[in-house]
């Protein structure tokens, strides 16, 4: 590949995961995608797990891959989801696979844990909103239920720390990723000291706070041996992969909010400070680490998850995503749904539970393929006005446009439903936010940028945008 600087991203979806090559000429940034795989989640007794040995083999595979053409790389990056984790023994062995954060044994967690210490103080110390699949959560489940994998731990790691361990054998505690815990304290900047007693866990069993575009290691022996690469410095990016996406959100200028859309939509804006107030505890806001000392103030929302869960039920469709988003031009159902109802977290059939949801609230049922579309799309933009109107409560600033990232951008009915039910531009791209993001961060890790603006105006230089306005309704 050509350029100057050559990086590796590895991005890890909730779904699947790819392995990336990217090159900066000095002024852009070109991406290559070399290896693309699954991420299932591992249904065994009675739980669900991530296959996280599969995926370490995945990203050798992608670093072999590169080896065998030949390609010197400067370093590697690491993004997944938020929230779970990984086992490790003193000797350094795997204990286990790591919980999916889908499993119900944390329904009714959080009240559980509110014995121990009260909601609004959980919020004050984190200002984190509650999931019942916040780590916090999960790991007070597995204390109380006495899972032996947590017993025997010697290391709590993050997964994108569990896989920089896994080929550094360096243990950190990556910032983005530790704070969608709900465990870091923003104003101490690590994780706090009061709910991990409330836990009855030690700090030292997690690893060292580290921010990110910080080296945290380099290819152990055995992992130089298995990929035919050197010692390969390991960047500790923005190890949420929506901190890594919202780095690379090309915005000129701090009057929007950005949408980051994938299976989960995560939408908010970039604050200089966390906002943790009266308001935003009972709005269910959450303050993530972000980049550069930001803070990410968002809202999770249930995300393109309703349509990839429904689309696998659809019978005598096309198989493009993009000719099956276009039935909605067949439809004219208007049956609207909650996309956040607890229903729609792992139902058995999505299209069952949107169906039940339709007939439950008074609505007619969706009959086809392009009802469930054009429901699913308008219900999506429908919540995305919702959580902006909240946003605009909050924050100091006019909210003038919206900046969407990540695979969701590409919906052109999804974003023309949002521009209507926001009333503002949508500007779409990267599609690849995350994994651009991530090499973003490499970059500034190798001293080849210094600043959030100039990383947003490469990222501005690297990609298409694609701008919708508001239609008469």
């Amino acid at each position: 590949m050509l350029g100057t600087s050559t990086y590796f991203a590895v991005d890890l979806g909730a779904t699947s995961g790819r392995t990336i090559l990217a090159s900066f000429d000095g002024t852009r940034v070109e991406m290559k995608e070399m290896t693309r795989f699954a991420n299932p989640m591992i249904p065994l007794g009675g739980h669900l797990y991530w296959d996280i040995a599969g995926l370490y083999n995945e990203v050798i595979k992608g670093l072999r891959k590169v080896a065998s053409e030949g390609i010197s790389i400067d370093s590697i990056g690491i993004d997944t989801w938020g929230c779970d984790f990984a086992f490790f023994g003193a000797d350094g062995q795997l204990l286990g696979m790591p919980h999916c954060y889908r499993d119900q044994h944390t329904d009714g967690a959080q009240e559980k844990f509110f014995a121990k210490m009260p909601a609004a103080e959980v919020y004050k110390r984190t200002g984190i909103q509650f999931m019942n699949f916040n780590s916090l959560f999960q790991l007070d489940t597995l204390k109380r239920n006495g899972c032996s994998a947590l017993e025997a731990a010697d290391k709590i790691l993050f997964i994108p720390d569990a896989l920089i361990y896994m080929l550094t054998g360096k243990a950190i505690c990556e910032y983005t990723v530790a704070s969608t815990s709900q465990m870091l304290n923003p104003m101490t900047g690590d994780l706090d000291e009061d709910i991990l007693k409330a836990l009855g866990l030690p700090r030292d069993k997690f690893g060292e706070m580290t921010r990110p575009g910080t080296v945290a290691g380099t290819l152990t022996a055995q992992v130089q041996e298995a990929t035919g690469l050197g010692a390969v410095p390991v960047v500790a990016v923005a190890g949420h992969d929506t901190g890594s996406a919202v780095a690379a959100v090309p915005a000129t200028d701090k009057e929007y909010a950005y949408l980051s859309c994938g299976t989960w939509s995560l939408m908010g804006i970039e604050s200089p400070s966390p906002i943790i107030t009266e308001d935003s505890f009972r709005e269910n806001f959450t303050n993530e680490g972000g980049i550069e000392g930001t803070t990410r103030f968002l809202k999770n929302i249930c995300g393109l998850w309703l349509f990839e869960q429904s689309r696998k039920e659809f019978k005598d469709v096309p198989s493009s995503v993009g000719e099956l988003v276009a039935l909605c031009e067949k439809s004219t159902f208007e049956g609207l749904i909650n996309p956040d109802a607890p229903c729609f977290t792992a139902p058995a059939s999505m299209t069952a539970a949107i169906r039940e949801y339709c007939l439950s609230t008074g609505q007619a049922a969706p009959e086809t393929p392009a009802d469930y579309c054009r429901c699913i799309f308008r219900s999506l933009a429908n919540r995305y006005r919702e959580i902006v109107d909240i946003l605009q409560s909050l924050c100091d600033f006019q909210i003038k446009k919206l900046h969407v990232i990540g695979g969701g951008s590409q919906n052109k009915y999804l974003m023309q439903y949002a521009a209507n039910a926001l009333n503002m531009p949508v500007i779409c791209g990267p599609v690849e936010g995350t994994a651009l993001g991530n090499v973003l961060m490499q970059m500034k890790a190798s001293g080849a940028v210094d600043t959030l603006e100039q990383m947003r105006a490469i990222s501005a230089a690297s990609v298409e945008l694609t701008t919708y306005t508001p239609e008469n309704k």
